[in-house]
């Protein structure tokens, strides 16, 4: 029963409903876990770079399981937030308490919200792709979605790409550049898409129309039903998600750049254009997300068939291990700017 490993992924949010619940200084069991409990859970485990084939690929590509632990992620989080909302406008609460809701609830709209949102996303079918979209909310990232989609799988380890590190770009650096030019694309491709089809700027598919609207909306929700408080705390804890994200994407593709053809466009993406691990759980818990030179390969792949590419960089360390060590910029320059390859570093 492979498919039962990835239940693993439950245990951030389960982390998080725990130390919430019981309060004080437990408030912090998910930013232990997530990022001092798994870590070492992964230097201390084997790695794992085998591959599935033949009818065992099949049968789980088409295994309905799967696609139902990702749609679980759904319930999880919106019953989270109303949670946190609820206890959040209670009060009584202590200053500490407060961050350690908002890390705890953040590393869940990161890793069980936006992550999951990637996943379905991609996929090929409109109800799966508005559950994507449902998840991007409570981040307010749903431009993610036309960005990522139609600008970040185009332009990924190019200078045009707002979600690739440049070399020597320190974490804090990207946060800004990468939030910044990633929502300003969303609109500019928006554009394209309308001028494309005839349609004008006021047009019912102005999907960047409809997220600003919707998100709005959420806001104003959460704060007729939990007050003014709970709303600003629960919109900076959706900031808390997407900064997640966005440390992510920073170490996704870190420093990895495309050749310029003489025709003036860019080689096609390959596997050398992705940092990739197969740390077992950070990729359990990502749901895949590690093995990210085939996402690109073919983006519409599910998460459970996902390959290793032996001429894919790899990172020494998992995801969530390299996500901290990215947070101190001379050290993650020192590990990892030797294994950038040396004609993609700048002259």
């Amino acid at each position: 029963m492979n498919s039962l490993k990835y239940l693993a992924a439950f245990t951030i949010p389960l982390s998080a409903y725990i130390g919430i619940g019981l309060g004080g200084y437990w408030s912090f069991t998910s930013p232990i876990y997530a990022f001092l409990i798994i870590p070492i859970l992964e230097i201390a485990m084997a790695r794992d770079a085998k591959n599935l084939s033949g009818e065992s690929r099949e049968s789980t590509r088409i295994n309905p399981i799967y696609d139902l632990m990702l749609y679980a992620n759904i319930p999880i989080v919106f019953t989270l937030i109303w949670g946190v909302g609820a206890k959040v406008s209670a009060g009584g609460l202590e200053p500490f308490e407060y961050w350690g809701i908002a890390f705890s609830l953040g590393i869940v709209l990161g890793t069980n919200g936006i992550n999951v949102a990637h996943e379905l996303g991609h996929r090929q079918t409109t109800p799966e792709r508005f559950l994507g979209k449902l998840l991007l909310l409570p981040s307010f990232y749903m431009h993610f979605y036309i960005e990522h989609n139609y600008g970040h799988h185009l332009n990924a380890a190019t200078p045009e790409d707002p979600a690739t590190a440049r070399y020597n770009q320190s974490v804090y650096s990207f946060w800004f550049t990468s939030v910044t030019r990633q929502y300003s694309s969303a609109w500019r491709i928006q554009k394209e898409l309308l001028k494309k089809s005839g349609r004008s700027f006021l047009s019912l598919n102005n999907d960047m129309l409809w997220y600003a609207f919707l998100q709005i909306g959420y806001l104003l929700l959460l704060y007729v039903l939990f007050g003014e408080f709970a709303a600003v705390f629960l919109w900076l804890c959706g900031i808390i998600g997407f900064i997640l994200l966005e440390t992510v994407n920073y170490i996704e593709h870190y420093g990895l750049l495309r050749r310029k053809m003489p025709s003036g466009r860019y080689e096609r993406v390959r596997e050398v254009h992705s940092w990739n691990s197969n740390h077992v759980i950070g990729r359990i818990i990502l749901y895949e997300l590690t093995r990210h030179s085939d996402h690109h390969y073919k983006s519409s792949k599910k998460y459970q068939i996902l390959d290793y590419h032996g001429s894919a960089p790899d990172m020494p360390f998992g995801y969530p291990t390299s996500m901290i060590l990215s947070l101190i910029p001379p050290l993650w320059f020192r590990i990892m700017n030797p294994r950038i390859p040396r004609e993609m570093k700048p002259v």
